[in-house]
C-alpha cells in the first residue's frame, strides 16, 4: 500500500460517516467516497488531507442531492429565518444522528440545508468552512442550518403533557408489536379500536379495515417482524410511527386516543405515496 492510499484509508471511515448522513444511503455514500478517491489520485500538493477530503466529498454529495431534486430557493425566505440557539434538547436530537426517522426527515430538506445542518450540527464544522461548499456567505449558511434544524425538530401540535402521554402509549404499543405480544397489545387498545390500511400496501389476505381490539391485536401481532424496523416520530405534530428501511420512508402510522385514557382508539397505516408526501414529519427527540 503506497503512502497516498494509506493516508486515504485512514480517513475513509470519517468520510463515509459524513457521506452517509448527507445522502442517507450506504451505497451512495460508498460511491461518493470512491469518487473522492479518484479525484484525490489526480491531485498533487495537498497539505490538509482530512479537510480536503471532507470538502470534496461534501461537494460530491451536494451534486448527488441536487441531482435528486432541485427546487428554487427563496433568498427572502432565508433572511426571515431567526437564529436558533442550541439547547440540551438539540444535543439529544443530534445524539440520535443515525436513526431511520432522522434520515427520513433529512430527506425532506433542500440540499444546501442538509449540508449546512449535517456538517455543523453533527460534525461541528464551522459555518465559515461550510459556506464555500454551499456557495453562500457564513451568515446565510448559518440561517440554512437554523431553518433545517427547525424542520428536523418540528413543532408539536399538542401540549407537552399530552405529547408525553402519546409517547408512553405508542411506545408500549410498538414494544408489544415488536414482541408479537398479544396481551400487551390488547392492553393499549380501546375495545372498539379501528385499524385502517392504505390499499397500496395491503398484503394478501389483509383487510383494509379491522374493528375490535381482538382482531386488531391479532393483526398487529402477525406483523411483528416488520415492526422491528419501525421507529417513533413526530407525525403531523403528534406521536406516530415511521417504517423506513435504509432511511427511505415506506409507511407511517398515525394514532387517535381515547380521551385521557391510555388507550388507542384507531390507527391508520399510511403507505400511499401521495398521502406520505403530505405528512409533516419530524424527529421525536429524547426530551419530548
Amino acid at each position: 500500500m503506497d503512502e497516498l492510499t494509506e493516508a486515504f484509508e485512514a480517513e475513509r471511515s470519517k468520510l463515509e460517516a459524513v457521506a452517509y448522513r448527507l445522502l442517507g444511503s450506504h451505497s451512495e455514500a460508498e460511491d461518493a467516497v470512491q469518487e473522492a478517491w479518484i479525484r484525490l489520485d489526480r491531485t498533487d500538493g495537498i497539505d490538509n488531507l482530512g479537510g480536503w477530503l471532507r470538502t470534496v466529498g461534501t461537494r460530491i454529495c451536494l451534486d448527488m442531492l441536487r441531482g435528486r431534486k432541485a427546487p428554487p430557493e427563496d433568498p427572502d425566505e432565508l433572511e426571515q429565518v431567526p437564529t436558533v440557539r442550541r439547547t440540551p434538547e438539540d444535543e439529544a436530537l443530534v445524539a440520535d444522528s443515525v436513526s431511520r426517522a432522522l434520515l427520513v426527515v433529512l430527506d425532506t430538506l433542500e440540499p444546501a440545508e442538509r449540508i449546512a445542518f449535517v456538517l455543523h450540527d453533527m460534525f461541528a464544522v464551522p459555518f465559515a468552512q461550510i459556506a464555500p461548499i454551499v456557495e453562500r456567505n457564513p451568515v446565510t449558511t448559518k440561517k440554512l442550518a437554523s431553518r433545517a434544524r427547525q424542520k428536523v425538530q418540528g413543532t408539536p401540535s399538542v401540549p407537552a403533557a399530552e405529547l408525553a402521554r402519546q409517547r408512553r402509549v405508542v411506545s408500549a404499543f410498538l414494544e408489544a408489536a415488536r414482541a408479537g405480544d398479544l396481551h400487551a397489545i390488547l392492553a393499549v387498545l380501546d375495545p372498539d379500536v379501528i385499524r385502517r390500511v392504505d390499499a397500496t400496501v395491503l398484503s394478501p389476505g389483509m383487510s383494509a379495515e379491522l374493528r375490535g381490539a381482538r382482531a386488531v391485536a391479532e393483526g398487529t401481532a402477525a406483523l411483528a417482524a416488520r415492526s422491528q424496523l419501525a421507529e417513533l416520530a413526530l407525525v403531523n405534530g403528534e406521536v406516530g410511527v415511521v417504517l423506513a428501511p435504509h432511511g427511505k420512508l415506506l409507511l407511517a402510522i398515525t394514532f387517535t386516543f381515547a380521551g385521557e385514557a391510555d388507550r388507542i382508539t384507531s390507527y391508520d397505516v399510511v403507505g400511499d405515496p401521495d398521502r406520505l408526501s403530505r405528512l409533516s414529519l419530524a424527529v421525536l427527540s429524547a426530551e419530548r
